[in-house]
């Protein structure tokens, strides 16, 4: 299987933010991925929606966009006026899951739920019908740069058979310490979309490097 990649632009060069849009729009990526960090959900911030605004009018492709944040719910429709295609909100931060998760939908978004690297698969069996994508954390969120967390591989393997058994059609995506060694171990143990940041945007050859993290991988599952 070949799967799709998200370059995060959390490491990208904000200082000339332009030139990174416009090579992930001539590269073979798949999406944007970009993260949005309160500071409190996670001990970081990241852009607000200026910025998110001017990357949707520079990008060619679609927005994914990960909530990092407290209380997504207040923010669902002005994230989708600012132009997201996916919206993934927290697990750990939402009371009334199912509500918001049809609130992204009716809002024209796909709808996507992310797991902190503690919180097991296993909670989210009676909602995975109802979702486009699930975001595993492989470190854990408010930094880039991490290290990659080796159960990881486990917990992947676990969503992939728990959503065969629930008839669900949600992609499952991974963001932290994804590389060009463990990205083929990644679509081996089920994912769909990879999210890389540093080794995209730190490498000599960003669109080469996105190339090679989208390489066919052949599946064991």
């Amino acid at each position: 299987m070949q799967p799709m990649v998200a370059p995060s632009l959390l490491s990208a060069n904000f200082g000339n933010l332009d030139a990174d849009i416009e090579m992930v729009n001539r590269s073979v990526a798949d999406w944007f991925h970009v993260d949005i960090m309160d500071g409190v959900f996670v001990p970081n911030i990241s852009i607000g929606f200026p910025v998110l605004e001017a990357i949707r009018k520079k990008a060619k492709k679609p927005l994914d966009v990960h909530l990092m944040m407290a209380e997504p719910d207040k923010y669902l429709e002005r994230f989708s006026e600012t132009g997201a295609s996916v919206l993934t909100v927290h697990y750990e931060a939402v009371t009334h899951l199912h509500s918001v998760i049809k609130d992204i939908r009716n809002l024209g978004m796909q709808a996507g739920i992310s797991l902190n690297p503690h919180t097991p698969v296993n909670l989210l069996e009676e909602i995975l019908p109802d979702l486009d994508l699930v975001l595993i954390m492989t470190v854990n969120p408010g930094f880039g740069g991490q290290s990659f967390i080796e159960s990881s591989y486990n917990k992947i393997r676990k969503l992939r058979t728990l959503i065969k058994e629930t008839g669900s059609q949600a992609l499952i995506e991974v963001d932290g310490g994804v590389d060009l060694e463990n990205a083929p171990l990644l679509v081996k143990a089920g994912v769909d979309v990879l999210v890389a940041g540093n080794t995209v945007f730190n490498s000599e050859n960003p669109s080469k490097t996105i190339e090679l993290l989208r390489r066919p991988v052949r599946s064991i599952t």
